[in-house]
């Protein structure tokens, strides 16, 4: 998609659930590419290149520190 970058891959969707749902709540344009492909075949993801987290340019830095703060102030880590 236009105007969209990949910021993280992940290799299964449960890696992401809480980092979806901080998303949503501060409102950021984004996709999770290749996640209906890896959960029907998950043990294809490495082959198919993961689940990629495309955010929108401009929503870029906010998506960056949310992934950041969950990393460094949580015990819920994004592998």
């Amino acid at each position: 998609m236009e105007h969209y970058q990949t910021i993280a891959v992940f290799t299964y969707s449960s890696e992401y659930t809480v980092l979806r749902h901080l998303l949503q709540q501060n409102s950021i344009r984004f996709i999770f590419q290749n996640e209906t492909m890896i959960s029907v075949l998950p043990f294809h993801s490495n082959a198919i290149g993961g689940i990629r987290l495309q955010v929108h340019e401009e929503d870029i830095d906010k998506a960056t520190e949310i992934i950041n703060n969950l990393n460094s102030s949580s015990h819920l880590h994004i592998v």
